[in-house]
């Protein structure tokens, strides 16, 4: 098969691997119908994740059908079209009974396009499952689909919920790329008083004001005074820092008012200085966290019922064999307009409903 493999830093290629097979009961096999980019493949190009391997299959989001499965899986058999989770699960160890399942101990966690051959591929080995993919009904888009194997559980458990976003909260959002779009997206859902959105780059900016955003400023536009006129000078009450650098981490932590919380998302492959000599008389709260796709199920229920938008999120469309193509518009963001590029993604029957009796 045909598989984007990483090289070592600044190196990839589109090159001819094995065909997975099953290697452990609990295994199944999907043939890859729609995959994505998500900026962490970038900071693995860059050398930002020492883990991956020279040789690893990059990837860790698809929509596919299930080929084969392993003796033990039991929720899915092959020919089932389902969503295939940034994050497996072996469902028997401490954190996933908590629904941690981003710390999995059992062999778990983000192990996609890290630790093993992941999704960007014409086939992929999926551990797990029975709690790492997702039977997916016809009626959502396999384009759509695919931003609920990472991008919206992201922006929704480790942005929002701890963030502890609350109806009236001014809540902003330090970079708007997709991640951060979903972040604005999933607030939305608990009727905050204002969402402020912060980018470099215009067209993302504009996206925000598209997907909800109250207000946007450009971070080299003074963000932190905009924040302090739109809160009598208090401060946001939540942040989302969705960029992954230093300045924005620390931008971030200016903004955010006595007793309010900052929510780490961005991938940080540099330290970020933490000014406690600021910070730790403002009973500030700052997490940090890999999503766990605990709330996929969630989400999927409410995509397929309308309440998601996900269509402004999808900006470019590929073919598979593309996938250099598209990595290199990824890439430029700024300059492409790029927000999440899809690669594949055939058609698929939509199932019409009876109509009612009258």
């Amino acid at each position: 098969m045909k598989a984007l493999v990483f090289q070592g830093p600044g190196k990839t290629s589109w090159q001819s691997v094995p065909e997975p097979g099953i290697k452990d009961a609990a295994d199944a096999v999907v043939r890859v119908d729609t995959t994505t980019i998500c900026g962490t493949d970038l900071h693995i190009i860059k050398g930002d994740v020492p883990e991956v391997a020279p040789g690893t299959v990059l990837g860790h989001e698809a929509v596919g059908e299930i080929v084969e499965t392993g003796s033990e899986v039991r929720t899915v058999r092959p020919g089932d079209r389902v969503l295939v989770s940034c994050i497996s699960a072996c469902g028997r160890c401490r954190f996933c009974r908590e629904n941690r399942y981003g710390q999995c101990r059992g062999g778990g966690g983000w192990v996609l396009g890290h630790l093993i051959d992941g999704t960007q591929a014409e086939f992929a080995r999926v551990p797990f499952a029975d709690f790492s993919v997702h039977p997916l009904p016809n009626s959502v888009d396999s384009a759509d689909a695919v931003l609920l194997a990472d991008i919206l559980p992201t922006g929704y458990e480790v942005g929002v919920l701890n963030g502890r976003v609350e109806p009236g909260d001014t809540v902003v959002v330090v970079g708007v790329g997709p991640i951060g779009l979903a972040a604005v997206a999933a607030a939305q859902l608990y009727t905050p008083g204002k969402i402020i959105a912060v980018d470099l780059a215009e067209p993302r900016l504009a996206a925000a004001r598209a997907i909800g955003a109250d207000a946007t400023v450009g971070a080299d536009e003074l963000p932190e005074e905009l924040v302090g006129d739109l809160t009598e000078g208090l401060g946001a009450d939540v942040v989302i820092e969705a960029v992954g650098v230093p300045e924005a981490f620390e931008l971030c932590t200016r903004m955010v008012r006595p007793g309010g919380r900052v929510s780490n998302v961005g991938v940080h492959g540099k330290p970020a200085s933490l000014h406690l000599e600021d910070l730790w008389i403002k009973d500030v709260t700052i997490t940090t966290g890999l999503v766990d796709t605990y709330s996929t199920p969630l989400l999927l229920r409410m995509m397929a019922a309308g309440r998601l938008p996900s269509a402004q999120l999808v900006t470019h469309r590929f073919e598979l064999h593309q996938i250099e193509e598209a990595y290199d518009v990824f890439s430029r963001a700024a300059e492409t307009g790029a927000l999440k590029v899809v690669l594949g993604g055939p058609p698929h029957d939509v199932v019409a409903l009876p109509a009612r009796p009258a």
